[in-house]
């Protein structure tokens, strides 16, 4: 995989699957353009990557219409075009259809959906002048049912159908379009999402019956996934939902 001159944009690169891909993705040779709204986290992930390629830095909040357009145009000023998008931010909170508000659900949605549409919507003119691709991350929750999480569910279940219309719209202009589905991946997201120690602990030690190569999975194995997918080596390849989860996607209750 080698990706000399071309533009990479990653959203919530500041921690997690983010900040893996951006790393990885510099030492394939992207130049990166990172975004995210921990700023601190942003300048630390963007010293690994400066290193090995050349970045530039759009603090955003993807909530804000307006910071989304700074992404596009801070990018295409800087570099003059876009290769790749990943659409990679994203939040998880708990709740049931007794318990998640409507404004859990607003804020589920907004972050994991509507950012996304946007962000699509205004890169999709300079990707078609690269034939470019877009790599987004949604979740195993987007392709199997579970408990608990229910706006998280259809927020990633969203992504999944979005990312294969998009796709069907875009395959006659020479764009790809896919995702991939992460298992539990060692990251602060449940915890971030109202998990407490105790509970992350033990959401871990369930992955050993759950995922059937009986552990979670690592940031840096789903952004070598992101990569492939956003690579030449994929080139016929649009409209998937590839599952990077040891497995979980094709367990059944025992």
């Amino acid at each position: 995989m080698n990706f000399a001159g071309k533009v990479v944009i990653v959203t919530g690169a500041s921690s997690g699957i983010g900040a893996a891909t951006a790393v990885f993705l510099s030492r394939l040779g992207a130049k990166l353009s990172l975004t995210g709204r921990n700023v601190e986290n942003l300048k630390k992930v963007n010293s690994d990557c400066e290193k090995s390629t050349p970045t530039f830095v759009v603090p955003a909040d993807l909530n804000k219409e307006s910071d989304i357009e700074k992404i596009v145009k801070s990018t295409v000023d800087h570099y003059g075009q876009i290769d790749v998008l990943v659409n990679n931010a994203g939040i998880i909170e708990t709740g049931t259809i007794e318990t998640t508000s409507l404004a859990q659900y607003d804020r589920l949605m907004n972050t994991n959906v509507r950012s996304i549409y946007y962000l699509t919507m205004l890169a999709v003119p300079h990707l078609i002048k690269t034939k470019g691709n877009i790599v987004n991350v949604s979740s195993v929750n987007g392709i199997r049912s579970f408990p608990g999480v229910l706006a998280y569910n259809i927020s990633k279940a969203s992504v999944d159908q979005f990312t294969r219309c998009v796709a069907l719209e875009l395959a006659p202009k020479g764009v790809r379009v896919n995702c991939v589905n992460p298992g539990v991946i060692l990251t602060e997201l449940q915890k971030r999402g109202g998990l407490s120690e105790e509970q992350y602990a033990a959401f871990l030690e369930r992955t050993k019956e759950t995922h059937a190569l009986g552990r979670p999975g690592k940031p840096e194995e789903v952004a070598a996934t992101i990569a492939f997918l956003a690579s030449d080596l994929a080139s016929n390849i649009t409209g998937a939902s590839l599952p990077v989860d040891g497995g979980r996607h094709a367990m059944c209750p025992r």
